[in-house]
């Protein structure tokens, strides 16, 4: 029976001796009780009762939701059988003298005969609570002590009962009628799970008078349009508009460089007026049908709104907006983002504060069932991997939706974590309103047929209990559908064409003039100076001394050189003094993957941390620096959703080598490539991913050059591979400055970061700006004319040739750098090829394999640039279906291959 009994349970038995002796001493005996307690302390049997009394606690703490009725279409729970008192020994006489004070239980009842009934109806009624999991002990006695003594649980008087009524009855009525009006158009209905707007509105109240005053939700497709109605304040004709535009015939059409998506994707802002006569600001994010990928994206844009960055070091106010997160029971369960976003929660570069979690629980994914699409009971049973309390609720009980609503806004406002709502429902409908389910779940549909809304449950309650007639619930019913065919006629009369915040025309790439990106010398001499300096006890690791120190005279004099880490400081530092706010996260970030870029410190005696560059005179702005944990998908979602709130910010995220951004592959695909042309959403994201090949195989080579060039298109993006600190220097400011907000994608360099011949000056950081295009330094304007062959290529490869012992032997040939490769820089290398008029062949030069890196991209866009009768040729690696080699001594020969086709072909 003490079997796992925590702290508490162990103090009760520890105190058996005297106080479980006075309090059972204390109770009068039954008659019929067999072993009666003496005045000198409790019987054997008497101590056994309390042990078993204590089991039974426990078990309904633990196991009740097990006997729960959470299922609204009344399957049977599974129950257990530790929640009965007979197998235990515990008779109805035993459980009559055990005090309930002495089980330290919360609930009515001076016994535990008295507290049994209430003990099963908390935790075994139509809401449970599965918290014990929960590693704190101060987080399980305060969710314990709330559950028991029902204070979330407040009863709704008659006028906020008929509320509730109405809002269910405009939710019902809106998908009604859109079902009928727009039979078959896809709409991923709400009904089953009506209720989960009033939770909404539960939550949001409760928000409101917490000091929140905006929110950011993130949620699939199913009651989206509901949920843009009546949370976000969409107007219906807004809605009906995009329905009319879906139905043939009808002449109206999309606007011209409208939106293109559908309109269960998209996303809005809105103003939430509370009953208090409060307003928050309400965003739902757009989202694509990868149904979880919202999720660390909402997290990023509430970070981004809870953040100061006016000041050097960032202040956090997580009380300001709340993230909702609706999640679908089935992609809940499955989806490998949802435990990555957990994982970041409680993370210091990461956490939002606590998040609402909403799992709307269809119980059914598209067409599979639970045994088909998970492993464990519950679809929210991942989240006890991350010490989240989790509240089941049947959907179809509405007040008991909304207690649970307030029980996790109460545990966040104290705790400022996570919080799940397992809202258990039904799907009315198939996965799509097009879709039968009875194909492959024909008993439930069977069941959902003929089972009344929970308008109709909730309607027939209050008239039962005579708060309001049956012909007042009646009329409260058929409002909406008048209000809303008034609204459709009014919509086909003004021919009113889809504005569901579909935003502007596309926007064209960089229209804005250059921004400047050089710095003086002497605004950079003194940041150096504060940049490689720490207090006076400070002990800096002796090694890293050494280092430091010579980047800090390296910019004494005017022949210093500058390593590329080095550019990026003074680049970063730079762009504070000019007010531009600063987020560098990635994968080892902090110190660099190749140890080069040591922004932060830490004491080699105590440990501390210092970062200099949160120190600087005159700084304007924030930097805020962290390392991102051992995850792709989840944390450039979540720099994603940061930069797109944050316009006025240079957020960046760094992979440890280029190829794991693999992982991040759903978030580059469907927000940051395809995000501007879906929902006219851009930002200053910037992905540094070191690219190279090196020798160190085929899984620390290759960034996937070649996927972003494929998806670049529209002037979506940017894609660079600088060669230089300075080109990455003024990279870096161009893109923290430049007014046409674009995501950058950087290849950045392994074995070129200290690589002397890759080294830049003082002077190439106080003049010039990016370019495109990098002629070739060796040929002097009046020896232009002898070049006859011209080699384009982009990052290592080019060092690979000029520091090769051939290259002294051609001086008939040049080499360019084209350093921006989307959009390709026509233009500049159209400039660059004009001096050399008698140009023989032109080939391009990679050392990505032929099928890979940007040579399938690049070689139409030079034969435009180049005339027929000049051969245009290509030097690589041959095709794989690999990026690069295992072994450094074939990696050996076959980049000495490429460096000779391309320097004697």
């Amino acid at each position: 029976l003490l079997s796992g009994a925590d702290d508490f349970y162990g103090d009760v038995f520890s105190a058996l001796g005297a106080q479980a002796t006075a309090a059972l001493a204390a109770t009068p005996a039954s008659p019929a009780a067999a072993s009666p307690v003496s005045a000198s302390g409790a019987t054997t049997a008497d101590l056994k009762d309390v042990a078993a009394a204590v089991a039974l606690v426990r078990a309904y703490r633990s196991f009740g939701h097990l006997a729960a009725q959470l299922d609204p279409l009344g399957s049977p729970p599974p129950g257990d059988p530790a929640l009965d008192p007979e197998p235990l020994g515990l008779t109805p006489e035993a459980m009559a003298r055990i005090p309930a004070d002495l089980l330290r239980v919360d609930v009515p009842g001076a016994t535990l005969a008295e507290a049994l009934p209430a003990l099963q109806a908390t935790y075994c009624g139509s809401i449970a609570y599965e918290v014990e999991h929960i590693a704190s002990h101060d987080e399980r006695v305060w969710l314990r002590q709330v559950i028991e003594s029902g204070e979330h649980r407040l009863p709704l008087g008659p006028e906020q009962q008929k509320r509730l009524l109405e809002r269910l009855s405009a939710v019902e009525g809106l998908e009604r009628f859109l079902h009928r009006a727009y039979l078959g158009q896809k709409r991923f209905s709400i009904e089953g799970l009506d209720v989960m707007v009033p939770v909404l509105d539960q939550v949001l109240e409760d928000a409101s008078a917490s000091g929140s005053r905006s929110t950011v939700i993130g949620m699939a497709h199913r009651g989206r349009l509901n949920v843009l109605a009546h949370i976000v304040g969409v107007p219906y004709e807004a809605i009906l508009a995009e329905f009319e535009a879906g139905r043939s015939g009808n002449g109206i059409r999309a606007p011209k460089g409208g939106s293109d998506d559908v309109k269960y994707h998209l996303g809005a802002d809105g103003q939430y007026r509370t009953a208090a006569g409060v307003e928050l600001a309400v965003t739902v994010s757009p989202n694509p049908s990868h149904l979880e990928a919202v999720n660390p994206v909402v997290e990023g844009r509430a970070r981004a709104q809870q953040t100061d960055r006016t000041q050097a070091l960032v202040q956090l106010d997580h009380q300001r907006v709340l993230p909702i997160l609706i999640h679908g029971d089935a992609a809940f369960a499955a989806q490998g983002v949802v435990a990555e976003t957990f994982n970041m929660a409680r993370l210091a570069g990461y956490t939002t504060g606590g998040t609402i979690h909403l799992i709307a629980n269809n119980q059914v994914g598209f067409t599979t069932g639970p045994t088909e699409g998970r492993s464990t009971d519950y679809s929210s049973d991942l989240a006890k991997g991350f010490d989240v309390p989790i509240i089941h609720v049947n959907a179809d009980d509405a007040e008991a939706s909304l207690a649970a609503a307030r029980l996790a806004m109460m545990y966040r406002d104290r705790f400022h974590a996570d919080v799940v709502i397992d809202l258990v429902g039904y799907r009315r409908y198939g996965h799509n309103e097009g879709d039968d389910p009875a194909y492959t779940q024909p008993q439930m549909a069977r069941t959902i047929a003929s089972h009344p809304t929970v308008r109709e449950i909730y309607a027939a309650i209050l008239v039962g209990a005579g708060v309001l007639s049956q012909e007042e619930a009646e009329a409260i019913a058929a409002a909406p559908a008048r209000d809303l065919a008034s609204r459709q006629a009014a919509v086909r009369e003004e021919h009113a064409k889809p504005q569901l915040d579909r935003g502007a025309e596309a926007l064209d790439a960089e229209q804005a003039p250059e921004p400047e990106t050089a710095v003086p010398a002497d605004v950079l001499r003194r940041l150096n100076d504060q940049l490689h300096s720490w207090p006076a006890d400070f002990h800096i690791n002796p090694k890293l001394a050494k280092q430091l120190e010579k980047r800090r005279a390296a910019l004494a004099g005017d022949d210093g050189r500058l390593e590329w880490a080095h550019a990026e400081t003074l680049a970063f530092g730079s762009l504070t003094l000019d007010g531009v706010p600063i987020r560098l996260t990635g994968q080892d970030t902090v110190r660099g993957t190749f140890s080069q870029r040591h922004q932060t410190l830490w004491d080699a005696e105590t440990g501390a941390a210092y970062t200099p560059i949160q120190h600087l005179d005159g700084s304007r702005a924030a930097f805020e620096l962290h390392n991102s944990p051992l995850s792709e998908y989840a944390t450039v979602g979540f720099e994603y959703g940061y930069a797109v709130t944050a316009p006025e910010a240079l957020v960046l995220w760094e992979a440890q080598y280029g190829d794991f951004v693999n992982g991040a592959e759903i978030i580059i695909d469907q927000f940051i490539i395809a995000g501007l042309a879906k929902w006219r959403q851009t930002s200053r994201l910037t992905l540094l991913l070191p690219h190279g090949y090196e020798g160190s195989g085929p899984e620390h080579s290759s960034a996937r050059l070649e996927r972003f060039l494929a998806l670049g298109a529209e002037g979506n993006i940017r894609v660079c591979y600088p060669t230089t600190p300075a080109q990455y220097f003024h990279l870096l400011r161009r893109q923290a400055r430049h007014p046409d907000l674009r995501p950058l994608i950087v290849m950045t360099p392994k074995s070129l970061l200290r690589l002397p011949e890759a080294s830049s000056s003082l002077a190439d950081l106080t003049s010039g700006t990016f370019a495109s295009v990098l002629d070739d330094p060796s040929v002097a304007d009046d020896a232009a004319q002898s070049v006859r062959r011209v080699v384009i290529c982009s990052g290592k490869v080019y060092y690979d040739m000029v520091t090769s012992e051939e290259r002294a032997a051609h001086p008939e040939l040049a080499i360019v750098r084209a350093e921006r490769l989307y959009p390709f820089p026509t233009e500049d290398l159209e400039r660059v090829m004009a001096r050399y008029s008698n140009v023989e062949r032109v080939s391009w030069v990679q050392e990505e394999p032929r099928n890979m890196g940007a040579r399938k991209f690049v070689l139409p866009k030079i034969r435009h640039l180049v005339p027929f009768r000049i051969p245009l040729g290509d030097i690589s690696r041959p095709e794989r279906s690999r990026p690069a080699e295992g072994y450094p001594t074939a990696h050996g020969v076959e980049q000495a291959r490429i460096v000779h086709d391309a320097l004697t072909s």
